[in-house]
């Protein structure tokens, strides 16, 4: 059984066909922001490229997977929009709906850096912005479309955690091009950006260390292009939550197996159910 995996970017379209074995094609596409019937269109011209058995998309935001629809995703300018239904009337397979964040956190604990691990898992990945999904004896949980968009919450001073605590939001700050422009100028000891890079921690050890006192998390699983920068940021991210948590067992903080793409390789498995 082969299978279409999409995962829709703030910035590009992953897509990645399958048959949970073998990777037969992989690409990405850019983004038709704001455009959901574009979207429907990729879609379909990869299904019709490519003969799958199912589907599965996934994308960002406040998403009822129940209902099929995404609430709100403000990195593609969505609200309210009927995202199973629009797609799926273009496909002649089945289309299984969901979120990015809740998608890469099934891929990290089934197949990836989460999968030997003894307690509960937060998948954290940060990247165009910062949400969390929190899995429990293997699956994940999405009692709410609300569930995990932590970067929505307000820091002192008013900014919300994802203005601070993502690689847009880190390059934005630091002037640099992108996040991985940021720590190269961590590396070479730029103050201004060594300050924009410890604030980002900081603000990330906030909701990470709540979230672990909360669920009893053994492991964090950090994603998204950011934690491409390694060491650089997990070392410094670990130490700033063992602080907040005090007295309280301190998670493993390890680095995603699927990298920035574990989104689509979660898609991949919802198809594949």
């Amino acid at each position: 059984m082969a299978v279409l995996g999409v995962d829709v970017g703030g910035t590009t379209v992953k897509m990645r066909v399958t048959d949970g074995r073998a990777v037969f094609a992989e690409w990405r596409e850019p983004t038709p922001f704001g455009d959901p019937a574009a979207l429907a269109d990729l879609v379909a011209r990869a299904a019709a490229r490519y003969p799958v058995d199912a589907a599965g998309l996934v994308v960002p935001g406040i998403v009822d997977e129940r209902a099929g629809r995404c609430v709100r995703a403000v990195n593609l300018g969505w609200d309210d929009v009927p995202v199973h239904d629009l797609v799926s009337a273009r496909l002649d397979v089945p289309l299984v709906f969901g979120q990015d964040v809740r998608a890469g956190a099934l891929a990290e604990a089934r197949t990836g850096a989460a999968a030997d691990a003894s307690g509960p898992v937060l998948f954290a990945p940060v990247g165009t912005g910062f949400a969390t999904a929190l899995v429990v004896r293997g699956e994940v949980l999405d009692a709410s479309p609300w569930a995990g968009e932590v970067g929505q919450i307000r820091l002192p001073g008013g900014r919300r955690v994802e203005e601070v605590a993502s690689a847009a939001g880190l390059a934005r700050r630091a002037g640099a091009p992108d996040a991985a422009a940021v720590a190269a100028r961590v590396r070479d000891g730029d103050p201004a950006a060594v300050e924009a890079w410890d604030e980002c921690v900081r603000a990330l050890a906030e909701p990470i260390a709540w979230a672990t006192a909360v669920a009893g998390c053994s492991t964090v699983v950090v994603g998204g292009g950011l934690a491409e920068a390694g060491a650089l940021l997990l070392d410094p991210l670990a130490r700033e939550v063992a602080h907040r948590l005090g007295a309280l067992r301190a998670p493993a903080i390890v680095q995603a197996h699927h990298g920035d793409r574990a989104a689509v390789v979660g898609a991949t498995l919802l198809a594949l159910r």
